[in-house]
């Protein structure tokens, strides 16, 4: 018979404190979800949304045409990209099929250990401050928790990481973190030269100084209509590269646009096989006075399979100050942002849970 966790302190000591996660709610054989998962009804992802096929979100960005003569369509397509829906996908962006399968194995590989086995890593306890492992966001502050375990390795150097993450993973971490910077550097020149800005490799690394590789596991879930995997929000950082496995479940929100008489929804970013996802974070958007756009996005959980999804964070340093590009704020006509050192943006970011776009509110201007 499955153990009872109707009472929530000792749902919070098991999932939280015990490192048993989500996983161990699962393999404890719970046939509903417990109240602490039961997500208020206005944060639950009801009728899915599918994507048109014609939506540009669903046609991946072949970045190996940026070296011939689609040049100039290819950066066109980033740009816009970028600008509207702040979401794309790109297929042949250096990977191999053999690294992207060997990096959600290893995910797979990871969280099958036992909960024993996982809790060394667990905030207070794990052999290295840049090594966590957890579950949900921010479990303390949460009124309704996230249904996700969570792996996240901050890269220092290579040295360390060998040494401090996980065997089950490092290595594929690793050259999967090397190869994503590799690309960012690319996306992020084009970006930032559309802004009327040549960077050279050291600005360029100051914007995304700050590196992470996060593993996510989404165990099935009996009430996926009542709960999410991750909740609201846009990333913090500069671009974010995010490995999909094939069962899908995230979703970007395509804002109201009174204009074009279009209205608020939901739209799946679909998996395809062997693209990637990019997607623009906060830092991007303040850095172009609101140009580009961070979107705010949110994950579904599911009864049938379990899944993965592995995305690298980069992001400014933490003592780069970010702001606006100065001569973007005089052509529209002022800031839309102040300038913030990016250690108190990052510690605004996580004390709070994930409510939306809300925490660009710490660097408007005039913000409500």
């Amino acid at each position: 018979m499955a153990p009872s966790f109707d009472d929530g302190n000792t749902l919070f000591d098991f999932v939280v404190k015990e490192g048993n996660g989500v996983k161990g709610l699962v393999d404890s054989g719970i046939a509903k979800v417990p109240e602490k998962y039961i997500q208020p009804p206005y944060e639950r992802i009801g009728k899915l949304v599918e994507n048109s096929k014609d939506h540009f979100s669903s046609i991946p960005i072949d970045l190996s045409k940026l070296d011939g003569p689609q040049h100039d369509q290819v950066v066109e397509a980033i740009i816009r990209a970028a600008e509207t829906l702040g979401f794309f996908q790109v297929i042949n962006h250096g990977m191999s099929l053999d690294l992207l399968e060997s990096l959600k194995d290893a995910a797979h590989r990871f969280f099958r250990q036992p909960a024993d086995a996982k809790a060394v890593y667990l905030k207070g306890i794990s052999p290295s401050p840049f090594v966590k492992y957890g579950t949900s966001f921010a479990p303390e502050q949460e009124k309704a928790l996230e249904w996700k375990d969570y792996l996240s390795m901050f890269y220092t150097n290579d040295s360390d990481a060998r040494k401090h993450w996980p065997k089950e993973c490092k290595e594929v971490a690793l050259d999967y973190l090397k190869s994503s910077t590799n690309m960012v550097k690319r996306l992020l020149g084009i970006l930032i030269g559309n802004l009327g800005v040549t960077v050279d490799d050291s600005k360029l690394e100051s914007l995304i100084g700050t590196k992470l590789v996060n593993m996510n596991f989404y165990p099935t879930c009996p009430n996926p209509e009542l709960t999410v995997g991750v909740g609201r929000h846009s990333d913090m950082g500069t671009l974010t590269v995010l490995l999909q496995d094939g069962i899908g479940g995230l979703y970007v929100k395509l804002e109201e646009d009174a204009l074009v008489g279009r209205k608020e929804e939901w739209l799946e970013i679909p998996p395809i096989p062997g693209a990637l996802v990019i997607n623009v974070g906060d830092s991007l958007q303040i850095l172009s006075n609101g140009r580009y756009t961070s979107a705010e996005h949110r994950v579904r959980t599911t009864s049938k399979q379990s899944r993965v999804s592995i995305p690298v964070f980069t992001a400014p340093r933490p003592t780069e100050k970010i702001g606006p590009l100065p001569h973007l704020a005089k052509l529209d006509g002022g800031a839309l942002y102040r300038d913030v050192i990016f250690q108190e943006y990052m510690n605004n970011f996580f004390g709070h849970s994930h409510e939306g776009k809300k925490s660009l509110d710490f660097a408007k201007i005039n913000a409500n």
